[in-house]
């Protein structure tokens, strides 16, 4: 359906099915004509790709990434919006509409039977109060696909999209280069929604990695690190991780030494590689305790 994108076409539209738009679930509409096809192209959608797009709304982007895609499966947890989107997007054959939570949603699954044989990308304007667990969902439970492409709240991509090393940088944007390679594509402005939220917007771009960048013994005990690190950014390293583990505090110490750390740094002050040696050294001493302790239960 074309002007999809103009204010009085989504009106006569939603007083058609008698929808209202629900706070709880963060619906803003696009009504800029020119963010959609962008994100579109820019999302890598074309012949032999498949598309998963979360919070399909009306079906603007929808229909873009349609146009573009082999196919397209939009995942709806409002139910309210299917019979919205079946009459907007009466016109594609390629596109497949689930109302699920994407939260509780079995991707693998969804990957294997939607879209065999063919790549698969994520294009989603994200409702702001659930960005961080979306993305986190999407590149923990590594699935097959190659790039996420979102729009989030014009702050969090600040912070996803950080390097490494600087005060914008957060324990979300350490987890996020660990899987892929953030960047920033362009700014969207809090008028080219209805109804306007009270911030900007952005759409970044997350293209995974084949294997890390970084090499660790243990992925979660290094999430670990990198949350208990900036749990108190504000404290140096050696703090953190003292109130963040149950390992003594000269254990700590001797393995940020062993990382080559400063014990004075911060949080913000870490790369990747850091975290990931730093993980490690603590991985050593952790073992250790744990032999100890099974030794001393066994006497």
């Amino acid at each position: 359906m074309d002007r999809l994108s103009d204010i009085g076409t989504i009106k006569e539209i939603l007083n058609k099915y008698g929808f209202s738009f629900s706070k709880a679930l963060g619906q803003n509409f696009l009504v800029n004509p020119s963010v959609c096809p962008r994100m579109a192209e820019n999302s890598g959608a074309d012949r032999g790709v498949g598309v998963i797009e979360v919070g399909p709304g009306i079906g603007v982007l929808t229909c873009e990434l349609a146009k573009r895609a082999e196919k397209v499966v939009a995942v709806e947890l409002d139910k309210r919006l299917l019979p919205v989107l079946e009459d907007t997007l009466s016109e594609y054959n390629n596109i497949k509409v689930i109302n699920a939570d994407i939260l509780k949603l079995d991707l693998h699954t969804l990957i294997n039977e939607e879209f065999e044989g063919l790549d698969v990308v994520v294009c989603a304007n994200l409702p702001y109060y659930i960005t961080s667990p979306v993305i986190m969902k999407l590149l923990e439970d590594k699935l097959a696909i190659r790039s996420i492409t979102v729009m989030v709240q014009k702050e969090a991509a600040d912070r996803l999209c950080a390097d490494l090393g600087t005060r914008q940088a957060g324990a979300v944007t350490a987890a996020v280069n660990y899987y892929a390679k953030p960047e920033m594509l362009f700014k969207v402005s809090s008028g080219s929604f209805m109804p306007p939220p009270k911030v900007d917007s952005a759409v970044i771009k997350m293209t995974l990695h084949d294997k890390p960048p970084v090499s660790v013994k243990s992925e979660q005990l290094m999430f670990r690190v990198i949350k208990a690190s900036f749990a108190q950014r504000r404290k140096t390293i050696l703090n953190s991780l003292s109130n963040g583990f149950t390992l003594d505090k000269n254990s700590v110490s001797m393995a940020i030494e062993n990382a080559g750390i400063s014990k004075t740094a911060r949080a913000e002050q870490l790369k990747l590689d850091d975290f990931a040696r730093l993980a490690n050294e603590l991985n050593i001493f952790i073992e250790k305790k744990k032999t100890e302790t099974s030794d001393n239960f066994d006497v």
